[in-house]
């Protein structure tokens, strides 16, 4: 009878550590899945931030003869089609940012709140000093972080 208890004690206890871990293992699985939501929450932020408000591909995606987005080459650059009419100091072409290649995170997200370049210069017309928000800007660097992957 002393026997059977022990089992049962022993039963009961393993059955709750199984428990736990799967539990645990669910529980981590649940984090993991919010974690990667709200990296898909603010790349697509990113994305909509780049594409609908900044325009970004206007300048940094080339264009092909009948003046449409070159998609294979989204975002890689691009020499630029216009230029002002006075003379002044002007870009003659927009440098990729698909991948921020060029720049880290924090790099890119001082630049983008700031207006100023890793290297303290500030960039030439026709690129606008955007001013975005910290939230705003984590959003822009995760999206370009996907672009050209």
């Amino acid at each position: 009878m002393k026997n059977n208890i022990t089992s049962l004690i022993v039963a009961g206890s393993m059955l709750a550590c199984v428990v736990l871990l799967a539990f645990n293992v669910r529980a981590g699985e649940t984090a993991l899945a919010n974690k990667e939501s709200e990296h898909g929450l603010l790349v697509e932020r990113g994305r909509y931030l780049v594409n609908s408000v900044g325009l970004c591909a206007d300048c940094h995606t080339p264009r092909n003869e009948r003046g449409e987005f070159v998609q294979e080459l989204w975002l890689e650059g691009a020499p630029l089609g216009f230029a002002p009419t006075v003379p002044m100091p002007w870009a003659p072409a927009a440098p990729p940012i698909a991948g921020l290649k060029a720049m880290t995170d924090e790099q890119a997200k001082t630049f983008l709140m700031t207006g100023v370049r890793p290297n303290g210069t500030k960039p030439l017309p026709p690129m606008p000093e955007y001013r975005f928000s910290e939230p705003d800007a984590e959003a822009v660097v995760a999206y370009l972080r996907t672009v050209g992957k």
